[in-house]
């Protein structure tokens, strides 16, 4: 008997595993053909000056399998719409003002440093540099502020996913992007819907929202001030395996923010890439691209706290 319910115990403990997690998906020439004809065939925003973003996407903590298919979409994005023109960066030195000043924005693909400190521009100088702890510190905070100087002096800044990590105890940086992450419990099938189904960053879902495998995130620090424009939700009852309790009914996924003179946008989907075989996904990310380089003009202001 106890070997009976040792093995219906390591069944359930099997498919829970696999429950949470997708099959990688190989990035070959059929995988490619897909993302070039789900990919938009034009931009929302037309007849605008080609821009340069930055596709920074070097983790140093949990490594998402999916940073070359965010690469490959991107790329296939850029040279489809004709608006773009992206730069894939890994090094530390992309965060030197001179190297800031070359682009229009920055995406970060998730990004994700180590932990507990979770500060990325720490994280690369160690791997990188013979500096001492307090040379690294001090030069990471360097690093930091260049990166919030370059946004509020009018740079874009777009973060996929668990890029939304990379300064996570920094209170200022929290602010900059909209929140810090907190957890997230198991991976499961989650309906994100829309706030305003009339935002113009939305029109892609048509009011129908996006269901998909994905993580739940939820989060902490600057995310309780609301000091963004909500973009998409998920509903809290219907999230499982929620590890602290939630007075929220509905957590926020996705949005937009001023910061300074530039532009922010945060979207929690997608950890896997077969949420990238939805067209409507890719539609999302590419007016999030022309938001953050000023293209694309829409209500930006802050809801607040109640």
């Amino acid at each position: 008997m106890n070997r009976f319910l040792s093995t219906l115990l390591l069944l359930f403990f099997i498919n829970t595993i696999s429950a949470q997690s997708l099959e990688v998906v190989k990035i070959d020439d059929e995988w490619l053909s897909k993302i070039e004809k789900l990919a938009p065939s034009e931009p929302t925003v037309k007849n605008v000056t080609k821009k340069k973003i930055l596709v920074f996407s070097k983790a140093t903590g949990f490594d998402h399998w999916t940073i070359p298919h965010n690469i490959e979409l991107l790329k296939i994005m850029a040279k489809k719409s004709g608006v773009f023109e992206v730069h894939i960066g890994f090094d530390i030195e992309q965060f030197e003002k001179k190297n800031l000043n070359k682009y229009d924005a920055v995406i970060l693909n998730n990004s994700n440093p180590s932990g507990p400190n979770r500060d990325l521009f720490n994280d690369l100088l160690s791997q990188n540099t013979s500096l001492s702890d307090i040379e690294i510190k001090t030069k990471a905070a360097i690093y930091e502020q260049n990166f919030m100087n370059f946004i509020a002096k009018g740079g874009g800044l777009m973060l996929l996913h668990g890029a939304i990590t990379i300064q996570n105890n920094s209170m200022p940086f929290s602010r900059l992007t909209g929140g810090s992450f907190d957890y997230h419990p198991k991976q499961q099938e989650i309906h994100v819907k829309e706030v305003d189904s009339n935002h113009p960053m939305v029109q892609a879902f048509k009011g129908n929202g996006l269901t998909h495998v994905d993580e739940p995130y939820f989060f902490k620090n600057a995310y309780s001030e609301l000091n963004f424009r909500p973009l998409l939700y998920m509903e809290v009852d219907k999230i499982e395996g929620q590890k602290k309790e939630v007075k929220d009914e509905i957590i926020y996924v996705a949005w937009i923010k001023k910061y300074g003179k530039g532009r922010v946008f945060y979207t929690s989907p997608s950890h896997n890439a077969q949420s990238l075989e939805n067209p409507e996904l890719l539609q999302f990310f590419l007016d999030g691209m022309q938001y953050v380089v000023g293209d694309l003009k829409c209500d930006d202001s802050p809801i607040g706290k109640p």
